[in-house]
């Protein structure tokens, strides 16, 4: 038996589109940040057949399959029980599956003997979830061509930011990121320009965070956000993950940082806003927003470590 953990990633740089070629590929370069304190815990033991579970409840998850599937066609890997759970919402525009493919990557990893450096084993991760290469490393990180491997871009100590996350709901979404990807890509008017703008957005963000130019950062993430949003907005059929309080929760940080607060926000593909600040303004920030009517759960955040087992008891052979 062996248990890995791994935390989700939110990107400061998006991405919204893969490529039209094997391997999960996002369509432009893509740079986040690892989490602390959310976390996926992946339990991987010997069995009879293929079993998962997912926070308690049996699962058939066709995409843990497939990713099962390709590993195996390439090691020597066995049928699977696969227990795993995270401390926060699944499905619901928090990363889950950024988490859940990087830990179970890593407890695999380990528990085959596969002999996989953080590279490699990022690149077999985002075939099961692109985001899930991002969540192999710690701090910021990107995700960029030729090799689309993720790559450690700057330690969490380089800067040490802080997120507070506003839940506005627990449930999961509706049209997945997968499908809502493919339906905007088809449809889309703003697609094209969405592609384009990408390299422009990760250089300027890449220099904000070499620089620690908190404004310059805030400027980059929040119109990548924007920008992605957009072209969910204008996708047939329309793709609105958003809700009163994200729009709210959205609002009040824009009132924050015009009374000098340290605080901008992102939001994925779903109603959750995560307000990324300064560590002397995350106080602040967390009250206002556990303010908003329609706010459910505040969650706090540092920059979270990579990828990693915990407990390995798999023999040898």
């Amino acid at each position: 038996m062996t248990v890995a953990l791994a935390h989700p990633n939110i990107a400061l740089v998006k991405y919204w589109g893969k490529q039209d070629k094997p391997g999960n590929i996002p369509a432009t370069p893509n740079l986040s940040i690892t989490l602390s304190e959310l976390v996926t815990r992946t339990e991987v033991e010997e069995h009879d057949s293929d079993e998962l579970w997912l926070n308690g409840e049996p699962s058939n998850d066709a995409k843990v399959m497939r990713f099962l599937a390709a590993l195996r066609n390439r090691y020597p890997i066995g049928y699977l029980k696969i227990t795993s759970s995270n401390n926060f919402p699944t499905g619901a525009g928090l990363a889950s599956s950024a988490s859940g493919f990087a830990a179970l990557m890593t407890a695999i990893n380990s528990h085959a003997r596969l002999g996989l450096n953080a590279e490699i084993m990022s690149e077999w991760a985002r075939q099961g979830s692109a985001s899930a290469a991002r969540s192999m490393f710690a701090g910021y990180v990107a995700l960029v061509p030729p090799l689309w491997r993720a790559q450690a871009f700057a330690p969490a100590s380089h800067w040490p930011l802080q997120v507070v996350v506003a839940v506005t709901s627990h449930a999961a979404k509706a049209v997945s990121s997968t499908r809502g990807m493919e339906l905007s890509r088809r449809t889309s008017p703003f697609y094209g320009s969405w592609l384009r703008a990408g390299g422009d957005d990760f250089a300027a963000a890449s220099d904000a965070i070499n620089n620690r130019d908190f404004a310059a950062l805030a400027e980059v993430a929040e119109l990548s956000c924007l920008k992605m949003h957009s072209v969910m907005l204008t996708t047939r059929p329309t793709l609105a993950y958003w809700n009163q309080a994200t729009v709210a929760a959205m609002q009040t940080v824009r009132d924050l940082r015009s009374q000098g607060c340290g605080v901008f926000f992102t939001i994925d593909a779903g109603p959750q806003v995560k307000a990324v600040c300064l560590p002397e303004d995350a106080e602040r920030v967390a009250a206002a927003l556990a303010g908003i009517d329609g706010v459910q759960q505040i969650l706090r955040c540092g920059l979270g470590e990579a990828a990693h087992v915990v407990d390995d008891h798999a023999v040898d052979a």
